[in-house]
């Protein structure tokens, strides 16, 4: 299905589906089928609805039980942003700077190595190597820098920090943006697993006006690629969906179902991440709104019964701090990374919670807290041909019989950044 294809609904559902269509339609995912999209639609439309939001949130549950139990994961990592340099102007981002900025930075080796001995030291599986897209095509300075490094390019800094990393002890997982094949063909040796947030498949969105306008790599048909090239490469991969920039209910389904429908191709999407956004000051979008609680807890329900029943569940606790029991009850069954020595670089302004007050959370909300690397355990135990001979050799050394995380610090009191 291209982008923003979805049909429209038929005459029968553009009514308000009553709660009884709702619970007839999610039990018969529950029991194995498919929400069709024109059902997904006419919810999404409804989601206000109190009793709507209860039999979906229900049914995601039912869902995230049959497959994880009681369990719900967190990866306790280190977030390395390599440059925060990059060549998208997205309006609602904080995170991109410009080479003359004060807050530019492109990370050493040696930075880097300092910082994932940290994360050794407190008991860290997890290096995220998260980066701006593609700053040497824009900045004739960043190509300078790199090359009195000796690098040739940022999938060469990426391949040594990953290889740094490995080296001292720790999991790579890259989320540099768009990447080719051949850049892909590179880094999947150093990495446990890689990522690209799909965001939103709306071409609206890149229109003059919109959040995207200025962000070549924001386009929908290139992010879709990507992940298809990953699957073709057996990439252990992270997707998402980016809620309330903008985009509108037809739109955000059709996100959902691309992601379901490359999952199910490939097998190779590990997770998806509802993320909500929130304004930020100085940003073109500082004075729209963020989504309420019920909305978002509407749309995680709504993406457990779009997304095929492996593919793990996150919501990024940061971003919903009021709310994890409701995104619990919903069915979340991953927290992502959560880091007791670095802030999240993205999201500055949202603490990461400490993780023995997350552990608390999540047991108070009658779930069980365990801990995982960046892959999760089905995929050590049962995906072998999705990694490098050395990288599964490694993931094996710091799991335990059922794949979670096993180190030798166990610090499970460090608080967060």
């Amino acid at each position: 299905m291209a982008p923003t294809d979805l049909p429209a609904a038929p005459n029968a559902l553009r009514v308000a589906p009553s709660r009884a269509d709702a619970e007839r339609w999610a039990a018969a995912v529950v029991e194995g089928g498919e929400l069709e999209a024109d059902q997904a639609l006419a919810l999404a439309g409804s989601l206000r609805d109190a009793g709507i939001r209860e039999a979906l949130a229900a049914a995601a549950l039912a869902i995230k039980r049959r497959q994880t139990a009681d369990r719900v994961t967190v990866s306790r990592n280190i977030f390395i942003p390599l440059t925060n340099l990059c060549r998208n102007r997205c309006s609602y981002c904080t995170f991109a700077k410009l080479p003359d900025s004060a807050e530019a930075h492109t990370y050493t080796l040696e930075e880097v190595a300092e910082v994932v001995r940290g994360g050794v030291a407190t008991g860290c599986l997890e290096a995220l190597m998260c980066l701006g897209d593609k700053p040497e095509i824009a900045y004739g300075s960043y190509r300078e820098l790199l090359a009195s490094r000796g690098l040739s390019s940022t999938t060469e800094l990426i391949y040594e920090a990953c290889r740094r990393a490995l080296e001292l002890g720790m999991l790579p997982h890259t989320n540099a943006g768009i990447l080719s094949r051949e850049e892909l063909v590179r880094l999947r040796p150093v990495n446990a697993s890689m990522g690209l947030m799909l965001e939103t498949t709306s071409r609206r969105l890149r229109e003059k006006g919109g959040p995207h306008f200025h962000a070549p790599d924001k386009e929908p048909a290139v992010r879709i690629r990507m992940h298809e090239i990953a699957g073709e490469l057996k990439i252990p991969f992270t997707s998402g969906i980016l809620l309330g920039i903008g985009e509108n209910d037809a739109e955000r389904v059709d996100t959902l179902r691309t992601i379901a429908g490359l999952a199910r191709r490939w097998g190779h999407i590990q997770e998806a991440i509802i993320q909500p956004f929130h304004p930020k000051p100085g940003t073109k979008m500082r004075a729209a709104s963020s989504l309420d609680d019920d909305t978002v807890v509407g749309w995680v329900a709504l993406a457990r019964l779009i997304l095929p029943p492996e593919v793990h569940l996150q919501a990024p606790p940061n971003l919903g701090s009021n709310m994890l029991p409701r995104l619990l009850a919903a069915g979340v069954d991953d927290w992502g990374g959560v880091s007791p020595v670095t802030v999240d670089f993205i999201n500055p302004e949202a603490p990461w919670p400490a993780l023995h007050r997350l552990r608390e959370q999540t047991k108070a909300a009658g779930f069980e807290l365990r801990e995982r690397g960046p892959v999760y355990p089905e995929w050590i135990l049962g995906k072998p041909d999705f990694f490098d001979p050395q990288v599964r050799a490694l993931l094996r050394s710091h799991a335990n019989d059922e794949g979670y995380a096993q180190r030798k610090n166990d610090q499970s009191k460090e608080e967060a950044a």
